[in-house]
């Protein structure tokens, strides 16, 4: 079964062996085909000598007849050992012999003799396998003697290079393990160290991991160290885009958790908005069942139930549509003339509140804007509902509208302002301004949340900026 290393350690070593490994193999073929090739010219040249050598002894002396034991090879006194001479003359049996050493000159078998017969007469080295003496390279040369046209055969052993060269390659492979042996040792510590970062950014991966993050109020603390959040390098690649993926999480956790806990309050405060009406309807039906005789009575009890209902129903409305926003339902997308809105939404609040003071701040060319129609009515309406409920009479409320580059609509009145704090809630759901939670000053805390909800539904923000005496509302728009 193939072994294969899963950690980047094990296949970074794996890998700097393997290419130490092929170096060294390709560095041992290259270094002994070079060396073979040297040494065999080497050894070319000395048979070339060597067979000049005996071609001078064949043309200086007559070569000797033919006898019963056939001819005999001359050699030159000093001749190196294992030289081999060769003759093959027309009409007389082919003879060699070789120089051992012992400086015996044994002959040449009929078996060698034969295949250094077939030696091409080429002037050229060739190699051939003798049976009993081993391989030898050899040069045959024809030349004209006393007894006609011969030719001679002259070579040297070949075996001396083949030691040589079996000696190099062990030598070379018995370094090439050494150098793999070392190679492996060094680059696992190399590797190692230069993966120590990375195993540290692996370490706060695993730290954030083992957090529990599934509830509650929860934040993540642990970071990568600036010294490894590099973007130029690999490893500070890394620990950088984990840095930002815990901001992103952890921010998000954060958003989970105040949105948790904003659900909860809205739950308290919409169990507590409806609970009185409840009690009520509860209440004057009970009232109903212990009079059924008297109608007045009767009537009076109905009238609070269909009262209370009515209440209910606006808050259940304002709430489900509350709910909507926050998922993200699309709203209506169409050509809104908010300068037509202004001025229905403010005669309506002439008719309601007679006691106040309403100015209309328009410019001379429409304001338009693309929207939901109803919605941004509704903005308006709760803006100057707002402002009617928690002023006094004689308050002078003051509609605009503008824009060029985006559209804004301002409600500002001079009544007392915002209590101290109430400011930075005003948006949230069911705040209110008197915390007593009657009836008397107005609604549930819905009116303003809507407000902001629709208002970021269209892509633009609510603010409000107070102080005693001036109190300003402004909704801006995009303008699409």
């Amino acid at each position: 079964m193939k072994v294969v290393p899963t950690s980047l350690n094990g296949r970074l070593v794996a890998a700097a062996v393997g290419l130490v490994a092929v170096v060294g193999l390709l560095v041992c073929l290259t270094t002994t085909l070079a060396m073979r090739h040297y040494l065999t010219s080497q050894l070319d040249a000395q048979v070339e000598n060597a067979a000049q050598h005996t071609l001078d002894l064949s043309r200086g002396d007559q070569l000797p007849p033919p006898s019963a034991d056939g001819g005999v090879v001359r050699f030159r006194p000093g001749q190196q050992v294992g030289i081999l001479a060769a003759y093959f003359i027309p009409n007389m049996a082919p003879y060699g012999q070789t120089i051992t050493s012992t400086f015996t000159e044994p002959r040449l078998s009929s078996k060698a003799l034969a295949l250094i017969g077939k030696i091409p007469a080429d002037n050229s080295v060739h190699q051939v396998e003798l049976p009993g003496i081993g391989a030898y390279r050899v040069e045959a040369v024809t030349v004209n003697t006393n007894l006609g046209k011969a030719t001679i055969v002259t070579g040297l052993p070949a075996h001396d290079i083949d030691s040589t060269l079996s000696s190099l390659l062990w030598w070379q492979l018995l370094l090439t393990v050494c150098g793999v042996a070392v190679a492996a040792a060094v680059g696992d510590v190399l590797v190692r160290r230069t993966l120590r970062p990375l195993r540290q950014v692996a370490q706060t991966a695993h730290e954030v991991a083992e957090q529990q993050l599934s509830s509650g109020e929860t934040t993540i603390d642990t970071r990568v160290p600036e010294q490894l959040t590099n973007p130029d390098t690999e490893v500070g690649a890394v620990g950088s885009a984990l840095n930002t993926m815990l901001d992103h999480v952890d921010s998000a956790l954060a958003s989970r958790h105040r949105s948790e806990q904003q659900l909860r309050q809205f739950l308290a405060d919409a169990s507590h908005e409806l609970r009185t009406p409840l009690a009520t309807i509860h209440g004057y039906a009970e009232l109903s069942h212990r009079t059924p005789d008297d109608s007045e009575a009767l009537s009076m009890a109905m009238g609070k139930v269909e009262t209370e209902a009515h209440r209910m129903s606006r808050l259940v409305e304002d709430m489900l549509l509350l709910a909507r926003l926050d998922a993200g339902r699309p709203l209506e997308r169409e050509e809104v003339d908010l300068t037509r809105l202004l001025l229905e939404a403010v005669a309506d609040a002439r008719v309601v509140a007679p006691d106040h003071h309403w100015r209309l701040q328009l410019p001379d060319e429409p304001v338009t804007v693309t929207g939901d129609e109803q919605r941004l009515h509704q903005v308006v309406t709760n803006l100057l509902g707002n402002a009617r409920r928690h002023t006094p009479p004689g308050t002078t409320v003051t509609v605009s509208a503008s824009g060029v580059d985006r559209r804004q609509i301002v409600v500002h009145d001079d009544g007392p302002g915002l209590s101290d704090g109430l400011a930075a809630h005003v948006f949230e759901r069911f705040t209110r301004g008197d915390t007593s939670r009657t009836r008397d000053s107005g609604g549930a805390g819905l009116g303003l949340s809507l407000v902001s909800a629709i208002s970021e539904a269209h892509g633009g923000t609510a603010a409000v900026n107070s102080r005693p005496g001036s109190t300003t509302f402004t909704v801006t728009l995009p303008n699409e």
